[in-house]
């Protein structure tokens, strides 16, 4: 879990499949730690954007939008 904040704490975020490779969970194990252990219980603001080349891109928001 550390190992995901971290990467959604870097400027660039990360996508799924980046933090599926660099944890070795599955796809829908990796949303899951986002939207319930990370929003809800930790109450982090995650925010998510498309972004040309790379797909959904997750990131922990510094700012308000």
């Amino acid at each position: 879990q550390a190992q995901i904040i971290a990467m959604l704490q870097r400027p660039e975020g990360a996508t799924v499949a980046e933090m599926v490779e660099a944890t070795g969970w599955l796809a829908h194990t990796v949303r899951g730690s986002i939207s319930g252990a990370l929003k809800k219980k930790l109450g982090l603001p995650i925010a998510a954007e498309k972004v040309e080349g790379r797909g959904t891109v997750y990131c922990v928001r510094t700012k308000p939008l």
